[in-house]
């Protein structure tokens, strides 16, 4: 599969008619990449390479924040790759986004890749061996701003809670003047974890997945209900790619905090790119808050 870099969607509608970039969103703020990859099954090096290519491309367009799908490296339907597959934290995938970060001076979401815990020592692992799907924040400078390992493993058709160590930590990081958390796929279907996130005042969400066909009206509906509940942005980034047991659907996506599509893509690799910033999470909470009216 050979990615279409003309398939930007900086200036997207939904299908129910959400206007992109260049209509909503008129304050300042950062510029957000998601890098909408080919996924290729098992290939490491070539995966790798796409993601670095992508990093370089959002760049050039101005970008100060890259994010990167969930097991881009080996694709997630690859089970029987994982342990083939797994590096310790500071391996080739880190190790290669972290360049990339610097050379182009821009933060870097790694996506996800299969985590090795036994051969991990640069940080705390949730255990002392076993495989993790696990995303880092790199910050402009390659600085490792947090680490995030997903929490809620998928059992229904799929191996990931027989091969991998559900995560603990939950941590957010200051990127580019916006406080940011993680997730990852399954757990938009989990609204506790997000809830945790505000309570860590944070202000963008990144989920890398590998969102399949044909779940798309759950992946839209849980992602725009995660931003309007929470009144925060969330940014969606899925693979593009197909696998013998699913086919990746897409549509990554950035919603403000009202719940509004800034930009969003098809099916096929793109770049989507969409300014946030602080102050408008800070007006929504302000403008309409239901945050404060919590009991639980």
């Amino acid at each position: 599969m050979t990615e279409n870099t003309d398939a930007a969607a900086e200036a997207t509608t939904d299908e129910h008619g959400a206007a992109g970039r260049e209509d909503v969103n008129e304050n300042e703020g950062i510029s957000l990449a998601l890098a909408q990859l080919a996924v290729e099954a098992g290939d490491l090096e070539g995966n790798r390479d796409r993601a670095v290519d992508a990093i370089e491309r959002a760049a050039a367009r101005g970008a100060d924040l890259v994010a990167l799908p969930e097991l881009f490296t080996v694709g997630y339907f690859e089970f029987d790759l994982y342990a083939r597959s797994a590096e310790p934290l500071e391996g080739e995938t880190l190790g290669r986004l972290r360049d990339a970060a610097i050379e182009n001076d821009v933060a870097v979401l790694t996506g996800s890749f299969v985590e090795d815990l036994a051969a991990t020592d640069s940080v705390e692992t949730p255990a002392d061996e076993g495989y993790a799907n696990t995303t880092a924040l790199l910050s402009a400078s390659g600085n490792l701003e947090l680490v995030y390992r997903k929490h809620h493993l998928f059992g229904y058709e799929s191996a990931e809670t027989e091969l991998l160590v559900p995560g603990e930590a939950i941590e957010t990081a200051t990127v580019c003047g916006l406080t940011v958390g993680v997730s990852t796929c399954y757990d938009l279907r989990f609204p506790e974890l997000y809830r945790r996130l505000v309570d860590q005042g944070v202000e963008l969400i990144l989920v890398p997945s590998a969102w399949p066909y044909p779940r798309l009206e759950h992946w839209q509906t849980l992602s725009r209900a995660r931003a309007i509940e929470n009144q925060c942005y969330v940014a969606t980034i899925n693979g593009s790619g197909s696998f013998e047991e699913a086919s990746l659907l897409g549509r990554s996506t950035v919603y403000d905090p009202w719940g509004t599509v800034l930009a969003s893509s098809g099916d096929d690799p793109a770049l989507v790119m969409a300014d946030v910033d602080a102050g408008t999470v800070s007006e929504v909470r302000s403008r309409f808050p239901a945050l404060r009216d919590r009991r639980l």
